[in-house]
């Protein structure tokens, strides 16, 4: 059952949205090496819990955490840990936060200080994929429009779309009909309707697609050990064009003010 969403509850999918944004933004601000994801995730539900909000992810069947951090190979759902971050690593941050009784759901991928060319590049393409999704998520598409858009940009430049994992509708729930993949083929899948929530979130990885979990039951990794990158908005169906609901304006100021420094 997908659950079209009121423009008044759209508002204030947004509001929980923004606090994802802005979440995300301080855990930017602590991104360097030798901190650990432990204290980003620290971060992070101080900030949440501080605004009014209640961490989307901690308890989520059974998850330990606010943030799921992946380090590099890791892909998606990875639990953060005392361990340091290293100069030339990227980490995926994603988060949820529960807000006047909707969930905002968003993630980044960041370099922990300097990191190799090729490795920024997936990056770049990765976020590219996400809203070239998002370009076809409007009122009379299908959700194959969204994924062939990601699937043919990112194959387009070598990398490859991990099938297994997808976005999904949000809100009441922080997990909603209908999933949405990554990959797909243009007029198949769900007719999108304006007022339908989803999370669009292209996991690409720099090797093969093939994926495997690790022994903790919750990470995701590539299993080739290749680097992967991972970017998500959620946005509400419009006619014409989507209205992205979370933002990466917040996190981009902050690394923007970092790189001049």
């Amino acid at each position: 059952m997908i659950y079209l969403k009121t423009d008044e509850e759209i508002e204030l999918m947004r509001e929980s949205n923004l606090l994802v944004a802005r979440t995300l933004a301080e855990v930017a601000r602590h991104i360097k090496p030798g901190v650990s994801t432990l204290e980003l995730d620290k971060v992070a539900e101080k900030f949440i819990r501080d605004n009014n909000g209640v961490p989307g992810f901690l308890g989520y069947h059974g998850f330990p955490n606010t943030l799921c951090t992946s380090v590099n190979e890791q892909v998606v759902h990875g639990i953060p840990n005392k361990k340091p971050l290293k100069e030339g690593d990227v980490v995926s941050v994603d988060c949820g936060a529960l807000l006047n009784g909707f969930y905002g759901d968003s993630a980044y991928t960041f370099c922990v200080g300097d990191v190799k060319p090729e490795i920024k590049a997936l990056l770049e393409a990765t976020k590219e994929a996400l809203y070239l999704g998002i370009e076809n998520a409007v009122e009379g598409k299908r959700l194959g429009d969204v994924g062939f858009a990601i699937q043919n940009h990112v194959e387009s430049k070598g990398y490859s779309v991990v099938r297994e994992m997808v976005g999904h509708g949000i809100g009441r729930n922080l997990h909603e009909a209908p999933e949405v993949p990554n990959y797909g083929r243009r007029g198949n899948g769900v007719k999108l309707k304006s007022g339908m929530v989803i999370a669009i979130e292209p996991m690409i990885n720099l090797g093969k697609r093939n994926i495997v979990q690790e022994n903790d039951g919750w990470t995701i990794r590539t299993a080739d050990r290749s680097v992967s990158a991972h970017f998500e908005h959620t946005l509400a169906v419009r006619k014409g064009e989507a209205d992205i609901l979370s933002s990466f304006k917040f996190v981009e100021e902050v690394l923007s003010l970092q790189s001049e420094k």
